[in-house]
Parts: C-alpha cells; structure tokens; sequence
C-alpha cells in the first residue's frame, strides 16, 4: 500500500512558499513557508512538515492503542492523543528534530491505569509511525481521564 503527498515550492528557502497536496484531498494546495516553519510560532501561516509529522504520530499512536484496548476487552469510548514535536539547530549545523512527546486522555470504561498505561506503551512502541520515527526520541504521558 502507498500513500502520496506532493509540495511545490517556489524561491529561496526565506522568501519562498510552498503548497501541499494529498492524495485523499485533506489537504489540498495548504500553504506552508518558512515563516510557517521557523518563525511563526502560533502556527497560524500555514502547516510546516514537522505539524505533520506530529499530525501522522498521534493519529497512528491512537489507532493502534484502541485496537490493543479492543482486543483488552474494553474498547476506548474516546482517546485523545496529542503528539509536540521538537526541533531546532543542530549542532553540525542546519536544524533536526529531536523528539515527538506523546500525551494521552483515555475515556476507557473497565479498565485501571496500570492496564491502560501498558497498552499505551505496548501502542507507542508498535505504532507504525513510532517506529518510524526511530531516530529520535519518543516520550508517552498517559492517564485515564
């Protein structure tokens, strides 16, 4: 299976801007620019690839923690997964990410939380995403809500 995305990007790296594309059309031309990445921290200018990044770790992180709770017996009425992702210069130059930290609010009927703190785990580690992002570090702060 294969999922695509596409950026077009026009000029310098400072003074350029960019649109993405996806294939499933949620997003669709979005615009993202350096001020986007680098600057503005509200957020608010556009999304920036490491948004994304955290977008695609707490999505697939909640996805794979409610199968696990399913297959626990007590199926998840809500999670609510938020993944901050940490970047800035790294030391030989340029920048680099460092770390997604992972927080967690479960409303999961019938479980206590030293059950659900180690499905959650067992979730971070076996997330696709997660592993992906192997290279850095990934933090999970989980409680019952």
């Amino acid at each position: 299976m294969n999922r695509t995305a596409t950026a077009n990007w026009s000029g310098s790296l400072t003074e350029g801007k960019g649109t993405l594309d996806t294939q499933s059309g949620a997003f669709a031309k979005t615009p993202y620019s350096f001020k986007g990445r680098f600057q503005d921290e509200s957020g608010k200018s556009g999304t920036n690839p490491e948004e994304l990044i955290a977008a695609a770790h707490a999505g697939c992180f909640a996805m794979q923690l409610s199968h696990f709770l399913a297959e626990n017996g007590t199926p998840a009425e809500n999670l609510e997964a938020k993944s901050v992702v940490t970047y800035g210069p790294a030391a030989g130059g340029g920048f680099e990410i460092t770390e997604s930290a992972l927080t967690l609010v479960g409303k999961v009927p019938g479980i206590d939380q030293a059950k659900f703190k180690e499905l959650a785990d067992k979730a971070k580690a076996g997330c696709p995403v997660s592993k992906a992002l192997g290279a850095i570090k990934v933090t999970l702060e989980a409680r019952l809500a």
